[in-house]
């Protein structure tokens, strides 16, 4: 008997569950180092219902049906409970989706990409719920896929990055015709607009911004060079009494440790708002009065291009491009503006010109893949709004770790994406990696 097998019998009986609305939407998955493109589908899930339910595959039922998984269970639980437009998760649910199982909690119908998800005996994952007319189709998300992004760090390619987003959103960079350019141009933008929606999927949440600068100002410490603010999406701005705090990173293959850190910046705003009285009886009644009650702080993440991160930290990262990257900061619940070309350095002309006005913290968190010769944090240091977040239980967890993870079981992950229709990788691809980590060991080493 299988492990899905025996959890679908296991299913909880001592509770009575709640009743099934066409409103509450099932989706399922593995959610493998997760990226925009499974926010996309729970995304288009949430647009169709009140409530979005994530089921979740084991660590064991994924290797039985489709191969290793990169992230273990509980990083990607943290991954799911991250997202937007989630409601609730649900770990180890069956590889094979069941009735008894989306029944149980309550959701009337399953939403799944256009693209077909088979098991171990190649059958049809969704045949069950399909055969009861409980389905329901949205579309796959182009250009992304775990796999995709496996095969970048087995081939060690650099062609996913972007030079200008602005410009590429504009349709004045990329490949094809002019009018192939403008047209994946605005599909690129539509889809950030998307993403910055509310938990409902369907209102303005978040607000978008490009800073626009010099490469030294990106990169370096042009400490004069204020930059361009512009504005893609006007979202939501902060509330009254709100701190506005300030948050930077490459946010890379985003994963758990990104998310706990966010985590733990939002605790200590809670910590500071409760000390300051923001949990008072009379302050929420004040905050309901006019309209709705709120969290003390505002998140605002800078999200650095392509270059700055490859600069730093050379090979072939970023993993994720500058856009992919910023829709997996955009679709996390627990930010609220996002920047996109943010500084490596945040300077005192940058924080001081932001369109928030200087912020009340500037956050930064455990760093051990990024070889430094200069402090990029001066600025707020000596500004009195720096604050630093501690070790926590997913600190290790970044893009270099993920990718030794990866190049650790590099045969089985051949293997994976062998079984998916992808060329071989081959030595001259191991090589390939080999040569240029060790130029950038000599790199950090003559810094």
């Amino acid at each position: 008997m299988s492990a899905d097998h025996k959890l679908e019998e296991e299913l909880p009986v001592g509770e009575p569950a709640p009743e099934i609305l066409d409103g509450r939407i099932w989706v399922d998955g593995c959610w493998d180092f997760f990226h925009h493109g499974h926010a996309g589908a729970m995304l288009q899930a949430r647009q169709l219902g009140t409530e979005l339910v994530v089921g979740i595959h084991s660590d064991e039922a994924i290797l039985e049906n489709k191969g290793p998984t990169v992230m273990t269970l509980n990083e990607r639980i943290a991954a799911v409970d991250a997202c937007r437009w989630v409601t609730q998760s649900v770990p180890y649910a069956p590889y094979v989706t069941s009735l008894p199982w989306i029944s149980h909690f309550g959701c009337k119908y399953v939403v799944h990409g256009d693209d077909i998800t088979s098991d171990s005996s190649g059958e049809d994952c969704y045949r069950y719920v399909k055969a009861a007319g409980r389905f329901k189709v949205v579309k796959r998300t182009p250009s992304i896929s775990t796999t995709d992004l496996v095969g970048r760090m087995l081939l060690c390619t650099r062609t996913h990055f972007i030079k200008s987003l602005t410009n590429l959103l504009a349709g004045e960079e990329g490949s094809g015709t002019e009018e192939e350019r403008r047209v994946q141009g605005a599909a690129m933008t539509e889809r950030m607009q998307m993403y910055a929606t509310d938990e409902t999927g369907l209102h303005p949440g978040s607000s978008v911004w490009f800073w626009t600068a010099s490469i030294e100002a990106r990169v370096g410490s042009t400490e004069e060079e204020k930059g361009v603010f512009s504005q893609l999406c006007k979202g939501t701005q902060p509330k009254p009494g709100q701190r506005v705090v300030y948050v930077d990173g490459g946010f890379d293959l985003f994963s758990s440790g990104h998310i706990e850190f966010l985590t733990q910046v939002i605790k200590a705003e809670e910590k500071i708002g409760e000390d300051e009285g923001w949990y008072s009886e009379q302050a929420v009644q004040e905050r309901v009065g006019k309209g709705s009650d709120y969290g003390p702080v505002f998140v605002v993440a800078g999200v650095h291009d392509d270059e700055v991160i490859n600069r730093w930290k050379g090979v072939n990262y970023p993993i994720m491009n500058i856009y992919e990257r910023g829709l997996c900061v955009l679709q996390c619940k627990y930010v609220n503006s996002v920047v996109f070309g943010a500084p490596f350095m945040p300077t005192r002309a940058y924080l001081t010109s932001t369109p928030w006005g200087t912020p009340d913290a500037v956050y930064h968190g455990p760093t051990s893949f990024m070889p430094l010769t200069y402090d990029p944090y001066t600025a707020p240091k000596e500004m009195g709004i720096y604050k630093e977040i501690g070790p926590h239980q997913f600190s290790a967890v970044n893009a270099g770790q993920i990718v030794q993870r990866i190049m650790k079981s590099r045969d089985m992950y051949e293997e994976r994406q062998r079984v998916k229709g992808v060329k071989g990788i081959g030595e001259d691809a191991q090589k390939k990696r080999e040569q240029m980590e060790h130029e950038q060991k000599l790199k950090e080493s003559a810094a």
